[in-house]
């Protein structure tokens, strides 16, 4: 991806080197935390493990490393892409596209979903539309998902910005209304999200002229490495369907594939159970 050099967004916050403190409300906020990281990409299990009473706050200021600050500065420049293309797509259609914050953080973080640590991976907190990464993350998808490359990072960042436009447009509380929540609802709604970053993915080739050959494989192949059937298998030598809540690596790649061809929202508001 051809990002040195470029613009950078100005809606990134740096919390790096301050912990989090859990926020009032205890048990509530890990509710709710749960929920958003289920949406977002992240296992149930690692945010018990990582949810932490209190933490200290450092006032000495955080000292990066340079690959930490060409990351930082990384996903500055995606983020300010994909608040290009939606800006852009919103007002085709009239509307007003609100850019997301995105935090960086290490170690753990509080949001207004709850306070987390950083095994919990990237994730969008519709309560205060921000998302939240921890840069060591892209380390993790390297090896740990054996997803290496830049744009596979942008697909993960533009995954999460697709949660917050689902939040814009309303999708993600008409998923959550009701008393009951399914996993297949929860599916559909990480499927979109992929769709979502795929439209940003076709926008990112066609009108900023951003891809490089290989970065679609890269994309690709971090969606395939975060299928549940995959992260399952690999967990415990066997994957449970019925449990699923993301999706498995055919479809993740397939829906992202999907928006990455078709460049338009509309694609993304079909979502039926038979068409996972």
């Amino acid at each position: 991806m051809q990002w040195k050099g470029r613009r950078g967004s100005t809606n990134v916050e740096d919390r790096r080197g301050k912990g989090g403190a859990m926020i009032g409300g205890g048990i509530g906020g890990i509710i709710i935390l749960l929920v958003v990281t289920l949406l977002g990409g992240g296992n149930a299990g690692d945010l018990l493990n990582s949810l932490t009473s209190v933490s200290t706050e450092s006032s000495a200021p955080y000292q990066e490393t340079q690959e930490e600050k060409e990351l930082a500065q990384f996903v500055s420049v995606v983020l300010a892409d994909t608040e290009e293309v939606w800006t852009s797509l919103f007002k085709e259609k009239g509307l007003t596209y609100e850019e997301p914050t995105l935090v960086l953080y290490t170690n753990s973080v509080q949001s207004a979903c709850g306070t987390a640590g950083k095994s919990v991976g990237p994730f969008y907190c519709p309560g205060d539309q921000k998302l939240y990464i921890d840069l060591s993350f892209y380390d993790e998808l390297r090896q740990k998902f054996q997803a290496p490359g830049d744009f596979a990072m942008a697909y993960v960042i533009a995954h999460e910005v697709g949660h917050h436009v689902q939040t814009l447009l309303g999708t993600t509380e008409r998923q959550m209304a009701g008393n009951q929540r399914s996993n297949a609802q929860s599916v559909r709604l990480e499927l979109q999200a992929d769709y979502l970053a795929g439209v940003w993915a076709h926008h990112a080739r066609d009108d900023l002229g951003v891809l490089e050959q290989g970065d679609l494989e890269e994309a690709l192949t971090a969606a395939s490495a975060v299928g549940d059937d995959t992260l399952q298998k690999k967990a415990q030598g066997y994957a449970v369907p019925e449990s699923f809540t993301h999706g498995t690596s055919e479809q993740r790649k397939r829906w992202f594939y999907k928006g990455f061809q078709s460049g338009t929202i509309e694609g993304g508001d079909t979502f039926k159970a038979e068409q996972l």
